[in-house]
């Protein structure tokens, strides 16, 4: 058995920028994954050698001097990312049956607002207005600007206001509200329960600028494992983490399924909190706790059509499509059976390739993970086999597939004829490959009614194990790094780090 400084289960982003962090200040670190390729999220796949993200489809806040911007330099992987610049004029298009027109989210506040004043002539001071408070809203969460938090806790103030009513208050247009509100799949946006701060935090940062990674997302995991091992830290792939074993109020090691034990002096979790409860032993943790984190509901999962388009067919669009099938963006995500899908987005992956057209197309829509409920006890095997789950679930993705294109063949003109192939995705690929709980796309869902109750702490009720990643306070790649900043500032001081971050 070696010892390590910190031990950190799971190689997401969460893990990747705590292990960068952490090697930097000279801890020794040792990252473990349970799968072959590192990144969760992060990862991308190849079909018919077109490049497919599971999860990084396009990233906001990397204009220079802009949030994610700064904690990239820091991570020292800024200037060698592969970027392309979105649409400044419409970057995300959100679109509704029977109405022709496509909405357009601009880049820049003030090109936002300009942009949508010409398709809601009537509503621009309305729209002045929704940018000044999503603005004030972003400024009150001190870490987000990637400066110094000095209060011990995180003020309530917008935490408990609906995004839908919020929005509402804005304008009386109801058909604006909607195109306010019309990305919210990028944070499974649910009308009864997604507070304020999460929509104005996650749509801030794509306003601000938004881009595609050329040839996915996976460059980011591969230049931070490259900068971590220059720094001496440790990564293994096909170490599933089984126990986290706890003695004398602190964890001593934790056991890989093959039954090595390794040794720590501190323990960082970047998987899901309730699957850390369920293989940490521990007389420590008491019931109450460890219900809490068990018992929090997951954000919705997602079914997903990865279509390899035929070559030189299909011209690059360099935008994202958020579609809804009526007039009401806050409840597509519970439609199931013959009402499904309610709702989709289409993303369209830049390949360094080819220039003029497309290689790839992704097709999201939610679906509710009790749609999979037939084969929910059933795991993937790896390396797969078609039939893993057998032929029912087969028949499930190809009859959902067929009508998820259908779906998007009306926004996109004959879509069928440029197919050459398609793979798909459910819930319980989220589930298996991803680790994601109950297929959820953004891990715990945030909920204004209660909203400190989804708030997780990095520390435990262990003084030596933490946790990190996108349950901690938010999702998406800038939640991510927020959260690995807040998780490691328990190490060398949160002021302390944020000071090096700017200075970079």
């Amino acid at each position: 058995m070696s010892a390590y400084d910190v031990v950190i289960i799971g190689s997401g982003l969460g893990g990747l920028e705590s292990a960068f962090i952490l090697c930097k200040e000279g801890y020794k670190v040792l990252v473990l994954e349970k799968n072959r390729q590192l990144g969760g999220s992060l990862q991308i796949f190849v079909r018919d050698k077109a490049i497919f993200d599971t999860g990084i489809h396009y990233i906001g806040g990397l204009n220079d001097g802009q949030n994610l911007n700064q904690s990239f330099k820091y991570f020292e992987i800024m200037d060698k990312l592969h970027l392309q610049k979105m649409d400044m004029d419409g970057f995300d298009k959100i679109s509704f049956d029977g109405d022709p027109i496509e909405y357009n989210h601009a880049q820049g506040y003030e090109n936002f607002v300009e942009q949508l004043s010409k398709q809601f002539p009537k509503e621009r001071e309305a729209l002045k207005s929704y940018v000044k408070q999503i603005k004030e809203i972003c400024d009150y969460f001190p870490l987000y600007q990637l400066r110094a938090d000095e209060a011990p806790t995180i003020g309530t103030k917008y935490l408990d206001i609906n995004a839908k009513d919020f929005i509402a208050s804005i304008t009386p247009d109801v058909k604006l509200q909607n195109v306010l509100a019309g990305s919210n799949p990028l944070y499974a946006g649910d009308g009864c329960k997604t507070p304020l701060y999460v929509h104005a935090l996650v749509v801030n940062t794509y306003i601000e600028s938004s881009y595609k990674c050329i040839d996915g997302g996976a460059q980011i995991e591969k230049l931070l494992t490259k900068n971590i091992k220059a720094m001496g830290g440790e990564i293994r792939n096909y170490a599933e983490v089984t126990k986290i074993v706890e003695k004398d109020g602190i964890v001593t090691h934790i056991e890989l399924k093959d039954g090595e034990k390794i040794e720590g002096k501190n323990f960082i979790s970047n998987i899901h909190p309730a699957t850390t409860m369920g293989i940490l032993e521990s007389t420590k943790i008491k019931k109450a706790y460890s219900n809490r984190l068990l018992n929090l509901e997951n954000s919705s999962s997602a079914f997903i059509v990865d279509i390899v388009l035929k070559p030189n067919t299909f011209e690059y669009r360099n935008h994202n499509y958020y579609h809804f099938k009526r007039n009401d963006v806050w409840t597509a995500m519970y439609k199931i059976g013959n009402e499904w899908p309610d709702a989709y987005c289409i993303f369209i992956p830049k390949s360094s390739r080819s220039g003029k057209y497309a290689d790839s197309m992704t097709v999201l829509a939610y679906m509710q993970y009790d749609e999979l409920k037939e084969w929910q006890n059933s795991f993937a095997t790896i390396p797969k086999h078609k039939d893993s789950r057998g032929e029912s679930y087969e028949e499930f993705k190809i009859n959902r597939a067929e009508r998820l294109i259908d779906e998007a063949e009306k926004k996109i003109t004959n879509l069928r004829n440029v197919i050459q192939s398609y793979t798909v995705s459910t819930p319980l690929t989220y589930r298996d490959y991803i680790g994601a709980r109950d297929g959820g796309l953004y891990g715990i869902a945030k909920d204004y009614h209660d909203p400190i109750r989804t708030f997780i702490s990095p520390t435990t009720k262990i003084p030596n194990l933490f946790f990190t990643g996108q349950n901690l306070n938010m999702h998406g790649v800038l939640g991510v790094t927020v959260g690995a900043i807040r998780t490691c500032g328990v190490f060398v001081g949160q002021n302390y780090l944020l000071n090096k971050i700017n200075k970079a």
